[in-house]
């Protein structure tokens, strides 16, 4: 530098050295005013703060100056022409993409929001406490986060007797749903579903449990014992004599009931053992021929006078008509499906498939069995049934329901034997 200032006379060193100093001063002084007049904002990019000393007027200016872009779904804190100010702090956030899936509908949303309650809030997006939620709601929102929420639905679960539950629930299979509502249901047990556990539950399904029971019963049911005739010549012939009297058997049934929901649904007959034989009535059957009345007659010699007109001896038949016999009895009521009835009458008809048939239960010893009788409120019937307490002056009318039955109740009646 010596050497340098060497190859210059002193009265030219002199003035250059003052106007680079000039410059010196001027270029400093500059600075000085230049950092001087800057103002100094807080600027937040989504969430992190930094310190910046510009001269920018407005803060689309300081955007620029920085190099930010605001999209259309970004959030600034203050509007673009909005004036820079000493301390200022402004807020820039990006938006976030976020892909909503509800009800099998995909949506993607731009958000500025912090977290998932704020942009339901923001959104709208109010949820029951039976929806399902893929994320907790106050877990960060972050940029192509994937949002599920299933919106909860009815169904109807009717268990049995109970009453019918209606449940709100987002799915899933009926297994899980039974389970989460502690419902019994066993595969292995006689009780009815009537869909597959392992179905995807839909809206509005119905879902019904059929609980199952099953016992085993005896039943005793009478066994009617048979009339059996036998001819008898020593007996007139159109009548007839009891020689035995018939006595009921008793079969005992084992039965399986099957119940649904508390109400018989099948009953079926696995065994059967006869306790009692029946015993067979005997009647016997006159086949004696009634012998003929003789009548003496005496006849007198023939006179030439006039004779006497002959006299009709016949009966007239005014007075040969058969009386009835009339008798002041006891009635009630039964039907073929009473305590202990098989269907059929002691004599064999089968009152069961023949409900409107007029029989009626008699003492023997009192009405013959087989005798058509009338009996007052009731008509003309015949003599075909016997029973337990049927004895004396007691008979009882096979009515075809029960209704018909309690009806009639009991009475004491008109019994007039017809033949």
């Amino acid at each position: 530098m010596r050497k340098l200032l060497d190859l210059f006379p002193s009265s030219k060193i002199r003035p250059f050295i003052s106007t680079i100093g000039v410059l010196a001063l001027t270029f400093f002084s500059v600075v000085v005013i230049f950092e001087a007049t800057r103002v100094e904002v807080v600027f937040a990019d989504n969430g992190e703060n930094q310190t910046i000393k510009t001269h920018a007027d407005t803060v689309e200016d300081l955007l620029a100056e920085i190099g930010i872009t605001v999209g259309t779904y970004d959030k600034l804190s203050h509007d673009i022409d909005t004036a820079i100010k000493d301390g200022m702090e402004i807020k820039f956030t990006t938006a976030k993409k976020v892909k909503v899936s509800m009800d099998g509908v995909e949506e993607t949303i731009n958000t500025t929001t912090d977290t998932v309650e704020d942009f339901l809030n923001e959104q709208h997006l109010s949820l029951s406490k039976y929806d399902d939620l893929s994320h907790e709601k106050d877990a960060e929102i972050t940029n192509g986060m994937n949002l599920e929420i299933v919106k909860a639905f009815p169904i109807i679960v009717k268990d049995g007797k109970k009453k019918p539950k209606k449940l709100m629930t987002t799915g899933g299979k009926v297994k899980d749903l039974l389970e989460k509502e502690n419902i019994d249901f066993d595969e292995d047990s006689d009780d009815k579903l009537n869909v597959k556990l392992a179905d995807s539950v839909k809206k509005n399904m119905d879902i019904i449990i059929t609980r199952v029971q099953t016992e085993t019963i005896e039943e005793v049911n009478r066994i009617p014992y048979q009339t059996v005739k036998e001819n008898d010549s020593n007996l007139t012939k159109g009548k007839e004599k009891e020689i035995k009297a018939g006595k009921e058997g008793l079969l005992v049934k084992k039965v399986k009931v099957t119940k649904e929901n508390g109400k018989i649904a099948d009953k079926k007959v696995i065994d059967e053992k006869v306790e009692k034989e029946a015993v067979d009535r005997i009647v016997a059957v006159g086949t004696k021929e009634q012998e003929p009345i003789i009548t003496k007659t005496s006849t007198t010699a023939a006179t030439p006078t006039a004779s006497k007109p002959k006299q009709d001896n016949r009966p007239s038949k005014s007075t040969s008509s058969k009386s009835e016999n009339v008798l002041y009895m006891d009635a009630s009521a039964y039907t073929a499906s009473c305590n202990g009835c098989s269907g059929y009458t002691s004599t064999g008809i089968n009152i069961k498939d023949n409900p409107n048939k007029k029989v009626v239960a008699v003492d023997p010893s009192v009405i013959p069995l087989g005798s058509t009788v009338w009996v007052e409120g009731y008509g003309t019937a015949i003599a075909g049934d016997t029973g337990g307490s049927i004895v004396g002056h007691r008979i009882d009318l096979h009515f075809p329901t029960k209704n018909d039955a309690y009806a009639f109740g009991r009475k004491k009646v008109k019994v007039k034997i017809l033949k």
